[in-house]
């Protein structure tokens, strides 16, 4: 089994076809349940935010593998697979494994250095957890991301530094509504009202960046108003119906819009009738978070209205980061990986070590039997046989400690199975001896895996 990503990104992907290939909720427990029904894939977790969709799978064959995901992602997005092929990439093995490792750690990201995607990782193996479909080999390499992620955060600047897509796209909206704050200036949104649509987590970042950015007020609407209601008082806001979404977009100056809908919340006609009830010059400013998009694209062309999407956003981040921070955060996965890499190759030599010890313990014990009858015919006693057999076993164990040690230290170096093999041919070790310890192992830690999930 090898690890596999199949995937599309804002590296990769025009907007568009990331709005229509991004998945939630039901759709993306049924697409997980999908893939882990394909013949060649054993386990799977996906990423869906609004910048990426990707599938990690671990794959028992590499082609048939990509080839089943593909034509997944292709049916629940609509597109046409040779379309979507297009836009898609494939890493394998070692290389699917580092790009987790940088996605965990922001490297990856639209705004480098952004914070949010540590706790979208995070979800998506929770949310593939708890629908049976993330085992053994997946969940530990989620935890090693998840290690690195956290690693990159505390021990470099890239916290400090990294922005989210919510303060990248004030920092442009403040641009439109012709603003020229002071460098460094923490309250860039003085003076302006600020209307927040949704009450998910994206939405609860877009006001506590509003708050900390000095927003004069800070209105929350939401299909559901007790949501609304419970971001609005974390500072001091207030709550617009959403019925009146017109209304309360016309008494904006800034309208962040991140809700999930999976459709238009916010038309051009919304914004035609809000700009008519507007006094002033002062444009109307909208910055669409969401994926699939909250605002109508016609709204941009409407006279005084600025619409700030995904695409915009994809510039104004490029430089969050410094490339001493970049740096410092790559050799973090670097090590991550290195770490990894040894794990796993120690962790294969293992059965054989479990098959040597095996081989030797009946060997030992079918000499004692003998041995035993014999001594037993002249009259040696029962404890003397006991300390006999001790003896024999400690002289055994002691024989093999040190080479199996030293045989699983050396498997962990590059090109450390070779190891393995000599050890089988070495001691003569019968194949399906080795194969039937690594399905014991497999077949234990399904049990366990199994009894977690209830």
């Amino acid at each position: 089994m090898s690890v596999l990503v199949v995937g599309l990104s804002h590296k990769s992907a025009p907007v568009a076809t990331l709005e229509r290939a991004a998945v939630s909720g039901d759709a993306l427990v049924k697409l997980l349940q999908d893939i882990a029904d394909l013949p060649d894939i054993a386990e799977t977790f996906v990423i869906s935010t609004c910048n990426r969709v990707e599938v990690y799978a671990e794959v028992g064959r590499f082609h048939g593998g990509v080839t089943g995901v593909c034509d997944l992602l292709a049916r629940y997005s609509g597109i046409p697979a040779s379309e979507l092929t297009a836009s898609l990439y494939v890493h394998y093995e070692d290389r699917a494994v580092q790009h987790l490792l940088a996605v965990a750690s922001g490297l990856d990201s639209m705004v480098v250095g952004e914070d949010q995607i540590l706790g979208q990782v995070r979800t998506a193996l929770k949310v593939a957890g708890d629908h049976g479909t993330l085992g053994r080999s997946l969940r530990d390499l989620g935890r090693l991301a998840l290690r690195a992620g956290k690693r990159a955060r505390a021990e470099t600047g890239i916290d400090r530094l990294g922005i989210s897509l919510v303060s990248v796209g004030i920092d442009l909206a403040v641009g439109a509504l012709g603003d020229r704050p002071a460098p460094d200036d923490p309250v860039v949104l003085s003076g302006r009202n600020v209307l927040v649509v949704g009450a998910g987590a994206m939405s609860g970042l877009a006001v506590a960046t509003a708050a900390r950015s000095g927003a004069a007020s800070i209105t929350v609407t939401n299909r559901t108003r007790s949501k609304a209601e419970r971001l609005a008082r974390g500072v001091g806001g207030t709550v617009a119906d959403f019925a009146d979404l017109s209304a309360a977009i016309a008494a904006a100056d800034l309208i962040i819009s991140c809700t999930g809908a999976g459709e238009l919340i916010i038309t051009g006609r919304m914004v035609r009738a809000a700009l008519a009830e507007r006094t002033g010059s002062a444009p109307l400013v909208l910055l669409d978070l969401a994926m699939p998009r909250d605002v109508d694209p016609a709204a941009a062309e409407l006279p005084g209205a600025y619409v700030i999407g995904l695409d915009e956003l994809r510039s104004g981040g490029d430089a969050a980061v410094g490339a001493a921070e970049v740096a410092a955060v790559r050799a973090i996965v670097e090590e991550e990986f290195a770490a990894y890499g040894s794990a796993v190759r120690a962790a294969q030599v293992a059965p054989t070590v479990v098959a040597l010890r095996a081989k030797a313990a009946t060997v030992v014990d079918a000499e004692l039997a003998r041995l035993g009858g014999r001594l037993s015919e002249q009259g040696v006693s029962g404890d003397v046989l006991e300390e006999i057999g001790q003896t024999v076993r400690r002289v055994v164990d002691k024989l093999l400690h040190a080479p199996t040690v030293r045989v699983q230290e050396l498997a962990s170096s590059p090109g450390g199975e070779e190891y393995a093999t000599a050890l089988r041919v070495l001691f003569d070790l019968d194949p399906r001896a080795v194969e039937a310890v690594i399905r014991a192992e497999v077949e234990s830690l399904n049990a366990t895996d199994q009894e977690g999930s209830q």
